[in-house]
């Protein structure tokens, strides 16, 4: 055997042990199941949770947050009632006002968000980070020319949770304009996270645009090694470790979405548009140093980066993977991607009066939906390929190669 052929041998085996070390350890048992798995009589009267919808809006966004509201008042919060925090840069319009106060069960809050809240860190020169937001939009990079959206990203991935307005609450549910919920929720979320020690839950996971975001994934590891915390389950679901052997591996530290050992990130992120999350864990101290951290660095503004890719790395750096829930039993849509779960045979109560008449897809086998009135047949629109990676550390089985390779499509 030639020393070449021992070379290349030695290398590929030495990267072999390197992606087994990135290997996600699955748990003897699924650690993640629907709270329920059909439909169930809403208990009106056990006690709350502390908690509000909370969504960010303009005045000028009317018919589209009336068209959220509607639906999340139909498919859950006739029975619950909990109170809407509603959001705003700018002062409400009466009309606004009027209309969300005539369509909420709960009653509803209207936050003016503190100026200082809303623009760029003290420390930063606005004029060369304006230079750079439009330099983003030239390069047709997503939302990136907007500088109203990077305000609005380093919002929600920091400042959100020290509102003023929020202290009073510990958990919140995020609800976005112009979304549809197809399926009945006939149990309280909140009580549900609490009971079952969650902090945080999602409906989608996507990839990340690349080109939004260069620099965060390096940003969030170098934090992590700073801070000597060691690999989670769920952060080792988030690397996409390298087949290039060392010392060759290392050069691709100078690559975007690689740490300083040459490993990559796999783009994927739970979708933040919909997150029914505790807020005191995103107020608590490990969270709030990492966002001041990547605050200072600037990124929120010389790049594009979205809150979900901050929560959803800090998840993978600071949570057990037992923390997180995916509410596959909930149809939501967000602009063109949807989940619509198959409904529960036998598990409709179609005798409920609380649950009324209305009409609902047909039941599955293996469906969990209750009501869904969306088609149980098409589950998604989107590559479930996040979705499943992401929930490897929740799931006892690997679902299998070829499982991996249709993930790839929607």
């Amino acid at each position: 055997m030639t020393p070449l052929i021992i070379l290349f041998v030695a290398g590929m085996v030495e990267a072999w042990m390197h992606r087994r070390r990135f290997a996600v350890n699955h748990p003897s048992h699924d650690l993640d199941e629907p709270f329920y798995k059909t439909c169930q009589e809403p208990a009106v009267n056990q006690p709350r949770e502390n908690a509000a919808l909370v969504m960010l809006t303009r005045n000028s966004e009317l018919a589209t947050a009336l068209k959220s509201i509607h639906s999340v008042e139909k498919h859950f919060n006739r029975w619950f009632h909990y109170p809407f925090v509603f959001l705003n840069d700018e002062p409400w319009s009466e009309e606004f006002i009027l209309a969300m106060n005539s369509s909420v069960s709960g009653g509803a809050r209207f936050e003016v968000i503190p100026k200082e809240e809303w623009t760029f860190p003290s420390w930063m020169d606005t004029s060369d980070a304006r230079a750079s937001i439009e330099r983003q939009g030239k390069a047709g990079i997503l939302y990136a020319g907007l500088e109203t959206y990077h305000h609005m990203c380093r919002f929600f991935s920091g400042k959100f949770y020290t509102l003023e307005a929020l202290k009073p609450y510990k958990w919140y549910w995020r609800i976005e304009p112009d979304v549809d919920f197809y399926c009945s929720i006939t149990y309280d979320p909140f009580v549900e996270m609490a009971k079952h020690k969650k902090i945080y839950g999602y409906t989608m996971a996507l990839w990340e645009e690349r080109a939004t975001c260069p620099s965060l994934f390096r940003k969030i590891a170098d934090w992590k090694e700073i801070n000597k915390i060691r690999d989670t389950e769920l952060w080792k679901a988030t690397i996409a470790p390298s087949w290039v052997p060392w010392p060759i591996r290392s050069m691709l530290a100078w690559f975007r979405h690689h740490d300083r050992y040459g490993n990559g990130w796999s783009l994927c992120h739970y979708w933040s548009n919909f997150e029914i999350a505790d807020l005191d864990w995103f107020r608590g101290k490990a969270y709030q140093d990492l966002f001041e951290y990547l605050d200072k660095s600037g990124g929120f503004y010389y790049e594009r980066w979205g809150d979900a890719p901050v929560h959803s790395l800090a998840l993978a750096l600071l949570a057990q993977p037992e923390k997180v829930h995916h509410f596959e039993d909930m149809g939501y849509r967000h602009d063109y991607f949807y989940q619509c779960p198959a409904n529960a045979p036998g598990g409709q109560l179609l005798e409920s009066k609380a649950l009324g008449a209305g009409k609902h897809s047909p039941a599955q086998e293996g469906g969990v939906g209750c009501r869904c009135e969306c088609d149980g047949a098409n589950r998604s629109n989107y590559p479930s390929f996040c979705l499943q990676n992401l929930k490897q550390p929740n799931t006892a089985k690997d679902p299998g190669l070829f499982a991996w390779i249709r993930s790839y499509h929607a």
